[in-house]
């Protein structure tokens, strides 16, 4: 008598049954009984164009079962394990998404089984055939349908909303804005922290052709999960984009993301969903998220590959402006720990300000110092190492620290100094070239306030009278540091009126693009005039204020000294 008992695995294993399914000639994944891909065969992936992790623990249906247009099939007309016949051989024809965005037309039958201790329900084997017959009345297209024109045309729009903008954030909603309601009816933008802590930052719904911003959905989200095939959560990773709905999200969440998820889903009415990695170069720095409120105009694999062109371009943007931010963080705190206390002095007043530039790539190298010697006098430094970046910010601290090791440990007038400190500069330092005016203040025994300085090649400083007469001192001027030439240095001295105003600068007050020097300097000179009898903070503030061109892009320091009216 024949024994028609199932085969143990063990004998199965021996029978090599699973290496070959593993090398058949049709693609071949097996489904749990959530409906989730549990394995996937070699050849299944290389139709697909996808890896395992793109496959496994994802909904069978939700990943592979589109129409001839790249839509999602009905769920009820899936017909591959539908109850209450869940046992029964079954057949059909299918187009599979691929790993391209390409649809690949396929023939598939699957085979039931009695669940096992992985929970398998069936195995299901595809292999591509011809073209199906259309269905015999398309619906017509979707009245979101994009040309190809009009997907580059927003494209190149996006890209151009995104480098035009210094405020990334702002940028981001111009953005939305080309989007809605033309592609989605809902944009949702999560970004990611550099701690890894995630915040729904942007949902705008489009309701009539209005935008709104929808800050109640808004805020902070749990963490990424590490392993979940969730839409979100694989976005978020950077593993994959993917279509969604809010069956998508109808099983037990697996974690907190899909649980926001669903509540997302629920709160907006959003029937169809394209979710894709926001990744720059180097990071994944969030995820784009695009519903529609009609099941009619779902999503395809093509509008797909549109929604992770925007996502890549909103990516790159994102990550140089957290870089440029980060910087700019880094050179405002060296600036912070470098820019010197202010000595005091008998009766003189003296202040000082520093603005970065506004754009965080143009961190500079501009620096203001102030401090006594020993012989009594008290050394002014203003200066500028030349560039806009890091190493300019690097290179001024290099430049601050030699200068005040020499000043103070020599005795000599400011012009030898400044030959020491350039001629150093070439061997012991990364500096290519900067300017500087090195001054020594001092009073001499009439109660005179007595300046000598020199300059390398920087904007001269002005001095206002009481009564605000200007003149800006041009003498002790010379070539500025890193040329390379030894050509001789000179030192100037002026004496400076009771109650005057002695203004150091950098060039960021001064000069923009288009404009003449002398046109900076003359706005310079003139509302310095007119505030020479403000106290000196407020003389600086609106100093600083009116005189900085509105267009400027490089970063100030500015130093004023106040001489008493009386004497010392």
């Amino acid at each position: 008598m024949t024994d028609r008992s199932t085969a143990s695995p063990t004998v199965i294993d021996q029978l090599g049954v699973c290496s070959a399914l593993e090398h058949a000639s049709a693609g071949v994944y097996a489904v749990g009984d959530s409906g989730r891909i549990v394995w996937v065969n070699a050849r299944a992936l290389d139709l697909l164009l996808l890896g395992a992790d793109d496959v496994i623990g994802y909904d069978s249906h939700d990943l592979l079962h589109r129409d001839a247009r790249g839509r999602p099939v009905p769920r009820e007309n899936d017909g591959l394990l539908q109850q209450p016949d869940r046992q029964t051989l079954r057949t059909g024809r299918n187009w599979y998404p691929r790993g391209d965005g390409t649809l690949l037309p396929g023939q598939w039958f699957s085979l039931p089984c009695e669940a096992n201790e992985q929970g398998v329900v069936a195995l299901v084997a595809f292999q591509p055939v011809g073209e199906p017959e259309p269905d015999p009345a398309p619906p017509a297209p979707s009245p979101r349908a994009l040309s190809e024109g009009e997907r580059l045309a927003l494209l190149a729009d996006t890209t151009a909303q995104l480098i035009s903008n210094v405020d990334v954030h702002a940028a981001l909603r111009r953005v939305v804005e080309l989007m809605l309601p033309r592609l989605a009816d809902w944009a949702v933008i999560d970004l990611i922290a550099e701690g890894d802590e995630v915040t729904r930052s942007l949902v705008v719904q489009a309701e009539d052709s209005v935008l709104r911003v929808r800050e109640d959905l808004q805020g902070p989200m749990p963490p990424i999960p590490a392993s979940s095939p969730m839409p979100l959560s694989a976005a978020l990773r950077g593993a994959a984009s993917a279509l969604a709905s809010p069956e998508t999200y109808d099983g037990p969440p697996d974690t907190g993301i899909a649980v926001e998820q669903r509540r997302l889903f629920e709160a907006t009415g959003i029937q169809t969903a394209a979710i894709a990695p926001i990744r720059g170069p180097h990071e994944v720095v969030g995820a784009l998220t695009l519903g529609r409120t009609r099941r009619d105009e779902a999503f395809t694999t093509g509008d797909l590959a549109l929604v992770e062109d925007i996502a890549r371009r909103i990516g790159i943007a994102l990550e140089n402006a957290r870089h440029y931010q980060r910087q700019r963080q880094i050179a405002a705190t060296m600036q912070r720990y470098l820019l010197p206390q202010l000595p005091q002095l008998s009766g003189v007043e003296m202040t000082t300000r520093y603005l970065p530039a506004p754009d965080a790539s143009h961190v500079g190298g501009d620096w203001y110092d102030a401090f006594p010697l020993p012989a009594g006098d008290t050394a002014l430094v203003i200066g500028d190492v030349v560039g806009h970046d890091l190493e300019a910010a690097a290179g001024m601290a290099q430049l601050r620290n030699m200068l005040r090791a020499y000043t103070w440990s020599q005795d000599d007038p400011p012009h030898r100094t400044v030959q020491h400190l350039d001629q150093a500069m070439r061997h012991i330092t990364d500096v290519r070239m900067a300017t500087l005016i090195l001054a020594r203040l001092a009073c001499d025994p009439d109660g005179r306030w007595i300046l000598r300085w020199t300059s390398a090649g920087h904007p001269p400083p002005l001095l206002v009278d009481y009564d605000g007469v200007t003149r800006y001192l041009h003498e002790g001027n010379g070539l500025l540091l890193g040329t390379g030439t030894d050509r001789p240095r000179h030192d100037a001295e002026a004496t400076l009126p009771p109650g005057s105003t002695l203004v150091f600068y950098t060039d960021g007050l001064i000069e923009t693009r288009g404009e003449l020097l002398d046109t900076g300097l003359q706005r310079l000179r003139r509302h310095a005039a007119a505030l020479a009898h403000r106290p000196l903070n407020s003389f600086t503030d609106r100093l600083l204020a009116r005189t900085r061109p509105t267009d400027n892009d490089d970063d100030v320091a500015l130093l004023t000294i106040r001489i008493p009216l009386g004497t010392p």
